[in-house]
């Protein structure tokens, strides 16, 4: 396994990190298997492993503290806040309030002393982003956290950030994890070079593509909309949408590209981000065993020139075949009141309005 520094902590990973979405309620419920799915990680060389409070409403959490029991010095360990956790308000967001209570949650249901990197998982428009830099830098500070970064924030926000902590003097974030694959390619537009002009590490999820580079969906193949990813977000993979079959058109030929250089879909799928300057590790989320073996079977893929270039081909660079789950949208997009004017002040001219000479 090849390790690389993350962003500018001094921090060594490895290439591939283990996430952790898929151990709990919404995946695999059997703890003793996630146990040994991570041991077996670790083994094969992987010393990074990511998860969040919201996964499972805090079960991958459980999970993973377990099994780094014994284990925990040799392994760079980061987790999420944001997402609501229970009932009632303020248990939820990017503020001091919730964050300070949130950190100490996730540290119990870790049982560990210290997170190696604290994410916020998506921005928050309530909330300025100098309080949540002072808050984190104050974590630093106090030892329960080393180091903090940010997940799926576009490169507007990223930018903003630093610029506040240079302003007021705040630590800033350090890393990035932001949704890349070769058929969502939209970050190479502007949050990966954003991120690598500010120095930041960049651990990217879903290199499979929500299962559409697994090989499970093929053009003309039955695609169950009742089960998985396609019963939760049928939109996404039902084959009679034109937008879907240009999902599928782009995997056949992806397969044919994998078959002519002797690898997997998978395989292709993972190693692709890795070319990237801007990528540190990419994050695979296996469910069981054998899909952790498949996915670390091609940790020695290297993509030539020319593999990369017909990906080009097939998906252009900086372009979105799909749009990644749960991806942020600003309230300039989400709130109608901020992309429209009151009915009286949208007209050009009318009542009201100066007679010009």
């Amino acid at each position: 396994m090849r390790y690389r520094t993350l962003g500018g902590t001094g921090i060594e990973v490895s290439a591939h990190c283990l996430g952790t979405m898929m151990f709990g309620a919404v995946g695999n419920r059997d703890h003793e298997d996630c146990v040994r799915i991570v041991h077996a990680a670790l083994d094969q060389g992987i010393n990074f492993v990511d998860t969040a409070d919201m996964y499972s409403a805090g079960e991958s959490e459980e999970i993973v503290g377990k099994a780094l029991k014994g284990r925990r010095d040799d392994v760079v360990l980061a987790t999420k806040v944001h997402f609501r956790m229970g009932e009632g308000r303020n248990r939820s967001g990017n503020s001091r309030r919730w964050i300070t209570q949130a950190v100490e949650d996730s540290l119990r249901r870790l049982d560990t002393d210290w997170i190696d990197l604290y994410q916020v998982h998506r921005p928050d428009h309530t909330t300025d982003v100098e309080e949540t830099l002072s808050v984190l830098g104050d974590l630093v500070r106090a030892g329960k956290i080393r180091a903090f970064g940010c997940s799926t924030f576009p490169a507007e926000e990223i930018a903003e950030a630093h610029h506040v902590a240079e302003r007021r003097a705040l630590p800033r974030f350090r890393t990035e994890q932001p949704p890349y694959s070769i058929l969502a390619r939209g970050v190479e537009a502007a949050v990966l070079p954003v991120a690598r002009r500010h120095g930041m590490g960049v651990l990217t999820w879903s290199p499979l593509a929500s299962g559409f580079l697994s090989g499970r969906y093929r053009l003309g193949g039955p695609v169950d909309l009742s089960t998985g990813r396609a019963a939760l977000t049928p939109a996404r993979f039902d084959p009679a949408i034109p937008g879907n079959i240009a999902k599928l058109e782009a995997v056949e030929q992806l397969v044919e590209l994998a078959d002519g250089i002797g690898c997997t879909l998978p395989e292709l799928a993972v190693a692709f981000p890795l070319a990237h300057p801007a990528v540190t590790s990419v994050i695979i989320g296996p469910r069981t065993m054998d899909q952790l073996n498949s996915l670390v079977k091609g940790a020695g893929l290297v993509l030539d020139d020319a593999a990369l270039d017909r990906i080009d081909e097939i998906v252009p660079p900086g372009t979105n075949l799909y749009q990644p789950d749960g991806v942020w949208r600003p309230p300039a997009l989400t709130d109608t009141a901020q992309r429209r004017r009151a009915p009286q002040d949208r007209a050009a001219g009318g009542c009201g309005a100066p007679d010009v000479a």
